[in-house]
């Protein structure tokens, strides 16, 4: 129906936002920390209309990266996949997030541009 409200509507998006963690399996990739981007889409609990126009009503996506910046160099994990994991449930249990998706790019292959994980959850209701 047109009049149905879609409750992921309104989101907002923050592309390659690059940070360093210590991630890999083998020793040599758990050295030093490597060079990641990640790529987070995140659709807010309220609705654009309803922000008035102030930042306080909205989620500032300036300390969601600084956040992610933050949790993922504090992190020494193998997987991709189970920092894209953490990061989802820490953003979620950390700003009023009702869905994020979050994809994670490291750079280890020589003849490839990236290799990725990509991940979405939503909030728990209740």
């Amino acid at each position: 129906m047109p009049n149905e409200r879609n409750p992921f509507s309104d989101e907002i998006h923050i592309e390659q936002l690059e940070v360093s963690s210590v991630i890999g399996v083998s020793e040599h990739e758990r050295k030093t920390p490597q060079r990641l981007t990640i790529n987070i889409s995140f659709w807010p609990r309220r609705e654009t209309h309803d922000m008035a126009d102030k930042i306080g009503q909205t989620i500032n996506y300036v300390l969601v990266a600084e956040e992610t910046q933050r949790f993922v160099h504090a992190q020494a994990v193998n997987l991709i996949e189970t920092l894209a994991e953490q990061l989802a449930g820490h953003l979620l249990k950390n700003f009023p997030i009702q869905k994020i998706t979050v994809e994670i790019r490291k750079f280890p292959l020589e003849h490839a541009k990236y290799v990725s994980a990509t991940i979405t959850r939503s909030a728990s209701v209740g």
